[in-house]
């Protein structure tokens, strides 16, 4: 018998270099990437998490996608800055199951506290803006470690009251199954990508 409860899905996209590789290396090594090297495709790494509200174990499974990446084709690379997250965003809804939990992290908080660059976007603002496209919130620093695992601890606690009030329930939500290990557990599974020769 497996060892957790459930399995849960996170996939990690944003611009290139901000910080995705160093958020996914500090939440399942608990170390720094001093100098990462670009992402090239997807790298994944899982880690175990206790939700002590829910008296579950759940083991997260992480998909660090390229800078380049979304949904719709690795290939595309037009995002640049801040203000692209809405365009990550549209990507995601577009193309994964409705009822997903998406969470904001607005990674390299360090860099301002200690004032080596000036920030871009305030805590408010950020809050703000996640609130009102109906996302969960939170900064946090994969180099201090500050709020790493709060994040996914934060999406993981929602998701599984999600789990609780029935809307991943069968028939309603076409990305979620048992797993075979376990009868309690359910994968919320990635969105199929459909391909053309020619594309």
């Amino acid at each position: 018998m497996a060892n957790w409860d459930f399995v849960l899905k996170f996939i990690i996209c944003g611009d290139a270099a901000v910080g995705k590789s160093s958020l996914l290396v500090r939440l399942t090594d608990q170390r720094f990437l001093v100098n990462p090297d670009p992402t090239l495709g997807v790298e994944f790494g899982s880690k175990l998490i206790y939700i002590p509200e829910e008296d579950k174990t759940v083991k997260l499974q992480c998909w660090d996608t390229a800078g380049t990446e979304s949904f719709r084709s690795i290939t595309r690379s037009y995002y640049r800055g801040f203000n692209n997250v809405r365009t990550w965003l549209g990507d995601v809804r577009e193309h994964a199951d409705p009822n997903l939990t998406c969470i904001l992290v607005g990674n390299k908080v360090d860099l301002c506290e200690s004032g080596t660059i000036k920030r871009e976007v305030m805590t408010e603002e950020g809050e703000a803006w996640a609130k009102e496209n109906n996302m969960l919130f939170v900064e946090a620093s994969a180099k201090s470690g500050q709020n790493v695992e709060l994040a996914f601890f934060t999406a993981s606690r929602d998701i599984l009251d999600k789990v609780k009030r029935g809307v991943f329930d069968q028939g309603k939500s076409p990305g979620v199954k048992p797993t075979k290990s376990n009868n309690n557990a359910l994968t919320l599974e990635t969105p199929e990508v459909k391909q053309s020769c020619c594309g």
